[in-house]
């Protein structure tokens, strides 16, 4: 119960704080190692920071004012008011009790405007240990996170606790970005855009419909766990989306194959990317994900005044809907099919004529690089297929050949390097799959893990903040939003009452 009078307001933390000094100035303290004395004063002054919280509320409550009027959204009025109404709040120090006035009618729920004037949360954990949770659950397990937790707070929490508060934690993504300032693209920036996917293995309720239902028709080798391979019908696709700018760095095609041992100070390296963003769903498709990345490239540029390009890996439903989305919004954007994958194509189609490891191997590709990136893809693929068949090599051996030859093809329309490196644009998707390593394996690829939709969301969106570098700002708008979410609504004109 709170104190009579201000006076004795904090005496339970001054107190304690009396029994660690007297603890410290003690032969018990003094016989213990370094890290003992660690410990004990990381438990100690975890007490001492509760009872000081614990105080203060106590403090809040007894100053509390009766208001004249609490009026709720229907315009209901609270005539009757109660003292002594507490709840729990779990802090980051441990629990602690909420003392306030209820403002009460016959058949109403109660009133209490001093929740709002704390913010307090609908649930019993309070903002910071959701945050705690949140950014250790973007870490590592839920089982680590809720491990990683108790150990800094001294608050034990369960795995689906420390899940529930990461998507309480998540549910303001969207919102943030439409409303925060981006930073524009300048005069002779170049906007690039791109997407890719990664396959996350998936809890049954989690897999889309059809996925499902081949996952139902298959049958596993073992009872306890999926065997190599069986993952297949497990996975749900999570799409990654990303946006930057880069200032042009016009380059030749040996700058972009210079080898290590023949490259000289005059080779210029890539354009480097600025102001990244990232975007990450599980439950949005690539439509929807690639959509939203051009609503933010649209924030970069909002007259498209700018060059956007966008660099695929050459995945055909990415292609059809930046296309798609570009003339939907009547923006002029170049696809540009990532280099790297075209070069991994030429090598695959090398070892159909050398042996693996044979040094000719590399010039061969070398020179066959050199050639698509000077604008020669399609005699590059007629090449590779005549010296397939001038070698006499049967169906199996040319396989690679053909499949190299087929690519180079089909995407020409997206291979003009020449134009890209003049203009000095990138011309591959390193961004987009740093992204998807960073974003989606290294977290959601954990041994053993297997995701519900609403927690892999949920995890995607955080650390895309955590690596866009806004968590901070996210954290400020999330609370601001939870007051709007959780108290406003409950009062006439959405106006928390205060005293006068």
């Amino acid at each position: 119960m709170p104190p009579d009078d201000d006076d004795d307001a904090f005496a339970r933390s001054r107190a304690r704080f009396e029994e660690v000094v007297a603890f410290l100035d003690g032969d018990g303290a003094a016989a213990l190692t370094h890290g003992e004395l660690e410990g004990r004063l990381g438990a100690d002054g975890r007490e001492l920071l509760r009872l000081l919280y614990q105080d203060h509320l106590d403090l809040r409550a007894e100053r509390e004012l009766r208001l004249e009027a609490v009026i709720d959204a229907d315009g209901t009025d609270r005539p009757s008011v109660e003292a002594g109404h507490t709840r729990m709040l779990t802090t980051i120090f441990g629990p602690v009790g909420v003392d306030r006035l209820a403002y009460r009618r016959r058949g109403r729920p109660n009133l209490h405007p001093a929740d709002g004037t704390l913010n307090l949360p609908a649930e019993r954990h309070s903002h910071g240990l959701r945050e705690r949770c949140a950014i250790e659950a973007t870490r590592g397990s839920y089982e680590e996170a809720a491990s990683a937790v108790t150990r800094h707070t001294g608050v034990a929490l369960g795995k689906r606790q420390v899940e529930q508060l990461a998507v309480r934690t998540s549910v303001d993504f969207e919102a943030f970005y439409e409303a925060q300032e981006r930073p524009v693209a300048a005069e002779g920036e170049v906007v690039v855009i791109s997407a890719d996917g990664k396959g996350v293995v998936m809890r049954p309720e989690g897999l889309r419909s059809q996925t499902a239902a081949a996952a139902a028709r298959s049958k596993t080798k073992l009872k306890g766990r999926l065997s190599k391979g069986e993952k297949a019908n497990r996975k749900r696709m999570a799409t990654v989306g990303a946006v930057y700018t880069v200032v042009p760095v016009p380059r030749a095609p040996h700058d972009a194959m210079a080898r290590r041992a023949d490259a000289t100070a005059s080779s210029k390296e890539a354009p480097k990317a600025a102001h990244k963003w990232l975007v990450a769903s599980l439950v949005d498709d690539a439509a929807s994900v690639i959509s939203d990345v051009f609503d933010e490239a649209g924030r970069r540029d909002p007259e498209a005044r700018r060059d956007w390009v966008a660099l695929v890996d050459g995945n055909n439903h990415q292609i059809q809907r930046i296309k798609a989305e570009a003339d939907a919004r009547g923006v002029k954007v170049t696809v540009v099919v990532d280099w790297v994958h075209v070069l991994e194509y030429l090598w695959s189609a090398a070892w159909s004529f050398f042996a693996e490891g044979e040094p000719a191997a590399e010039d061969w590709v070398h020179d066959k690089a050199l050639q698509v990136l000077s604008g020669r893809a399609s005699i590059v693929a007629a090449s590779i297929r005549r010296k397939a068949t001038t070698n006499g090599l049967d169906q199996t051996a040319r396989k690679n050949a053909d499949v190299c030859a087929d690519y180079l093809l089909a995407k020409a329309p997206y291979l003009d390097y020449p134009s890209a490196l003049a203009k000095g644009w990138p011309i591959a998707t390193g961004v987009i799959e740093g992204a998807c390593r960073h974003i989606v394996k290294d977290r959601m690829d954990i041994t053993g893990a297997r995701w519900g939709l609403e927690g892999g969301e949920a995890v995607l969106k955080l650390r895309a903040l955590r690596a866009n570098g806004d968590w901070d700002d996210y954290w400020t708008f999330h609370i601001s939003q939870e007051r709007r979410r959780v108290h406003e609504p409950r009062y006439l004109s959405g106006s928390i009452p205060k005293a006068a």
